[in-house]
């Protein structure tokens, strides 16, 4: 074991023991060089390894010592000196002796433990998302109706919505929205009686869902709304116009167990401009 390791081996079993180790670093003819000594470490008084011409002890005899080879001298001194009135401890800095090669360690309070770091806050949940409603519609939806339609490739304004909307519920057809925190589709039908038709027929003459809705049912909820309607009206059949760019609006109806059965022509009665 190197002198290193094995001073700072004595020097921690005399810490354990209440002693502070001492060894020499004289280096005259016939000295103490290389001895060791104990001396309490509260009172500085000598305990082991001390002689007239100094230090006395070898390393193995200051390990033995500390082992308890002289328990009984270990436990009288220790008695006479808790009898011994205390004396004053030496200032801290250059230590009184030369020949001590360590002071009294300081023990420094283990730092205390920190809490664990609080849980982080629980998120809120999502507010549950509106209900889908389908109901007739009113004044204060003609700005959604208008930008519907308008979605749908007739611009329309808000007022022109307004004005027509009493004309369809006073006929017993009102115009019906759906409803899911706002309006966010709109379906206007009528039944109208054909000379050829033993029944009254159905007719959707507008059904428009906003881009961002589609595919998520709106549709097929203003459809049933309609067809009860139309149930109720005594209509043999429903009919619908489409669009022959609208593509996707073909799918929806072909879905809904619509088929193809005509074409539709139109003619417009507005006088020519110029």
């Amino acid at each position: 074991m190197a002198d290193e390791d094995r001073d700072k081996m004595l020097r921690a079993m005399a810490e354990n023991r209440g002693c502070k180790l001492v060894k020499s670093r004289r280096r005259k003819p016939g000295g103490d060089h290389g001895r060791y000594g104990l001396k309490d470490a509260k009172t500085g008084q000598e305990r082991f390894g001390f002689g007239d011409r100094g230090l006395t002890a070898t390393p193995e005899q200051i390990e033995d010592w500390l082992r308890g080879s002289t328990v009984s001298e270990w436990k009288s001194s220790l008695k006479a000196s808790a009898a011994a009135p205390p004396e004053a401890e030496p200032k801290r800095g250059k230590p009184a002796n030369d020949d001590d090669v360590t002071s009294r360690p300081v023990r420094r309070a283990k730092p205390a433990a920190r809490p664990p770091p609080p849980p982080p806050p629980a998120q809120p949940s999502p507010p549950p998302k509106p209900k889908l409603v389908v109901r007739e519609a009113k004044p204060r939806d003609a700005e959604a109706v208008a930008a519907l339609a308008t979605e749908l490739g007739f611009p329309a304004t808000a007022a022109e919505i307004k004005r027509r909307l009493p004309r369809f519920a006073k006929a017993g057809e009102p115009l019906l929205v759906a409803e899911q925190g706002e309006v966010i589709g709109c379906l206007a039908w009528h039944a109208w009686n054909a000379i050829h038709r033993p029944k009254p027929v159905g007719r959707i003459t507008m059904l428009v869902v906003t881009r961002e809705a589609r595919r998520r049912g709106v549709g097929a909820a203003l459809l049933d709304e309609a067809e009860r309607r139309f149930r109720e009206a005594g209509c043999g059949l429903v009919e619908v116009t489409s669009n022959v760019d609208l593509g996707g609006a073909h799918d929806f109806y072909r879905g809904r167990g619509y088929e193809r059965t005509s074409w539709r022509f139109v003619r417009s009665l507005e006088p020519a401009e110029g």
